[in-house]
């Protein structure tokens, strides 16, 4: 049996505390951008790659600062603020080697955004979900598989600061300082283990995959909104979160720093029709809101003129499938398929080491669950079930059979 989690020692480190080469200059210019494209491309084999963005202080998530490091060639950190146009060498340069990347899903749209292309790719974090290890941030998988202790704490920095302080550099620097070496430590596990496929399977679908659409009626997600049940009141939060998202977008400013979602309740719980009432609320008193007092205002007078059947409905609309909770009364046949198959599927990942939710997408197991398969179940009308719903051979393989032997069994 293994560990808990929390029983498991934590590895000994090696602290690795500044890039073995130093921490390099920070490249703004076309001329600096030339320079560094020329010897990334001179270099050899993968390209460690990371930016660093603003979450939680710009409404964009555009990359910062890019970190780049080539065997043979060095690191590099690029500030793709000033002249992003003048990066197209460095987007040449790095269009055909394979990129290595912690948490492919982060930094990929920011850098599609700039231009660049990825045409292979290996994600260390996705590699560690795969191996079944318990921490898969980059500080976690440095110490399990080479033995560092790599600096953390400046992840959650403003990265649009500048300029950016010496130690913020350090710690981008070091993001990729052994990203290739720890790439080449989790292949060999993964090989070990016989899960080297499945890994390239799993990396070849985050190149191919989808988009997500947007989520609908994302207003919904105001902090203490479950307190509010008049639909007027709705309206108002719906019109003050709108008004800041407009708002925060024009001025690339995270929303909850224009207006935090407590003020948004507030004041539409209030309801105040002047300027004297709004800003006698807490938080529209201050100077900043002061200023915003009547785009605020003209947001509550919108709610208030809204004719009954444009208000927004007490509960979100249902999209997609109901929780499964409510599956018993709604589709008693489907409730009883995911009773059938989803202790397979937790059985299956726990033999295999695995989260429950890299073997088989939760939402692909719902549907799956709510629409059944036409009989004869067999383990080949399955594979071609799990086959349209973009599940991975590998996935296929260990449980198209084993969820046909279970809905089988139900009859």
């Amino acid at each position: 049996m293994t560990d808990a989690p929390e029983d498991r020692p934590e590895p000994t480190t090696t602290p690795l505390l500044h890039p073995a080469g130093g921490v390099p200059p920070v490249l703004s210019t076309a001329r600096e951008f030339a320079e560094a494209a020329e010897q990334l491309a001179a270099g050899d084999g993968p390209i460690a790659v990371d930016t660093e963005r603003a979450s939680g202080y710009r409404y964009s998530q555009r990359a910062y600062l890019i970190q780049l490091r080539r065997a043979g060639a060095g690191t590099f950190l690029l500030d793709p603020i000033p002249e992003p146009q003048a990066l197209a060498p460095v987007v040449e340069a790095l269009d055909g080697p394979s990129w290595v990347l912690h948490a492919a899903d982060q930094d990929l749209p920011c850098l599609v955004e700039l231009g660049f292309v990825v045409r292979e790719l290996y994600d260390t974090e996705l590699a560690g979900r795969l191996l079944g290890c318990h921490k898969v941030n980059l500080a976690a998988m440095v110490a399990e598989f080479l033995g560092l202790g790599l600096v953390k704490g400046h992840g959650a920095a403003d990265w649009s600061r500048r300029p950016l302080p010496d130690e913020w550099l350090n710690y981008a620097a070091l993001d990729v300082e052994v990203l290739v070496e720890l790439r080449d430590a989790m292949d060999a596990a993964l090989v070990e283990s016989g899960k080297a496929e499945w890994a390239r399977e799993e990396f070849r679908n985050i190149l191919t995959r989808p988009t997500p659409a947007p989520r609908p009626d994302r207003w919904r997600k105001t902090s203490n909104i479950h307190t509010v049940k008049d639909v007027r009141t709705l309206a108002a939060i719906r019109e003050l979160w709108t008004a800041r998202e407009d708002l925060a977008r024009r001025r690339d400013v995270a929303p909850g720093r224009v207006l935090p979602d407590s003020a948004i309740v507030t004041a539409a719980t209030a309801n105040p029709t002047t300027q004297d009432e709004l800003t006698r609320l807490p938080v529209f008193g201050g100077p900043r809101q002061r200023r915003q007092a009547r785009l605020w205002l003209a947001a509550l007078d919108r709610a208030r003129e809204l004719p009954d059947d444009q208000l927004p409905a007490r509960k979100a609309p249902t999209v997609g499938l109901p929780p499964i909770n409510r599956w018993d009364q709604r589709n008693p046949e489907a409730a009883a398929r995911a009773a059938a198959v989803r202790p397979v599927i937790r059985e299956i990942a726990e033999a295999n080491e695995l989260p429950v939710e890299n073997l088989l997408a939760p939402d692909l197991v719902r549907q799956l669950c709510w629409d059944g398969i036409d009989p004869p179940v067999t383990a080949e009308a399955v594979d071609r079930r799990l086959i349209a719903d973009g599940a991975r051979p590998w996935q296929r393989a260990l449980v198209a059979a084993p969820i046909a032997t279970a809905l089988d069994a139900l009859g």
